[in-house]
């Protein structure tokens, strides 16, 4: 079914144009883009990934969701900004430029149907810049259009305490977490006995790394001969149910807060 892992009634694209013009409170209804990858995962993990965990996640949530708060899920926006990852088979990406005029075209879809809160739900940890670029962009054309360029993985959540302290620190793709939350979704999509664990060298500098404050540009064949950065072996379904719950429950937590915010005016 189209509307995949996100509850029939929650998902937008279900509704008739009557429907959407007669939702009440539109100004506070919260409507959700999430954005994912088709890109390489190792040699245990499909393409859709990202996609998966977003659309995953989100649909726990709304089941969870109080049915008083009004939110719905646009369809899945499978591809993104992948290039880091175009030097392994499979890998389709768009454009930084293409992905922006999606995403603002999308936004002002939505705005012009009435809506003022707007949600870029990205689980790609290759664009997380330019859902913040679109967001304020579409904020500085419609100041009254409340956008909220979020990660997936940022909610509050536990899954750092169920890794090991390394993998915590340097597992950045297709390891443990991602791996344990698509055994969890996608079983039958994952090959455990093709899993092999492997980190970034180190660099030859004590304050650059890959990620964090002080980055330096990078693609995947840099890091990795596998596609992989961290250690899947030690991935667990029952890992994977235990992170989907709590990211889940981290989201019901922010959908329920954009639903109540109010834009700061001075």
């Amino acid at each position: 079914m189209m509307h995949g892992f996100i509850p029939p009634n929650r998902f937008f694209p279900y509704l008739t144009w009557n429907d959407v013009k007669a939702i009440p409170d539109k100004q506070n209804t919260v409507i959700i883009q999430p954005v994912g990858a088709i890109e390489q995962h190792g040699l245990h993990l499909p393409l859709a990934v990202d996609a998966a965990i977003g659309m995953g996640v989100l649909g726990k949530a709304l089941e969870k969701l109080d049915t008083k708060i009004p939110a719905f899920a646009l369809p899945m926006l499978y591809y993104g900004k992948s290039n880091e990852h175009w030097h392994f088979p499979g890998t389709i990406t768009l454009s930084t430029e293409t992905l922006s005029a999606t995403l603002i075209e999308v936004g002002e879809s939505v705005y012009r149907a009435g809506f003022k809160k707007f949600v870029l739900m990205n689980s790609h940890g290759g664009q997380p810049q330019v859902m913040q670029m679109v967001a304020r962009d579409l904020h500085v054309k419609y100041d009254d259009f409340m956008v909220f360029p979020l990660f997936t993985w940022r909610v509050p959540n536990i899954t750092k305490e169920l890794l090991t302290p390394k993998e915590a620190r340097q597992g950045m793709h297709a390891g443990d977490a991602e791996t344990s939350i698509i055994l969890a979704l996608l079983p039958e999509q994952v090959q455990m006995d093709k899993a092999v664990a492997e980190y970034p060298p180190e660099p030859n500098t004590n304050l650059l790394s890959p990620e964090g404050k002080l980055p330096f540009a990078w693609t995947t064949k840099d890091l990795s001969k596998s596609g992989v950065i961290g250690d899947p072996t030690t991935a667990t379904t029952e890992k994977g149910e235990q992170i989907l719950e709590s990211v889940s429950d981290g989201w019901v937590k922010v959908i329920n807060d954009i639903y109540a915010f109010k834009q700061p005016q001075v």
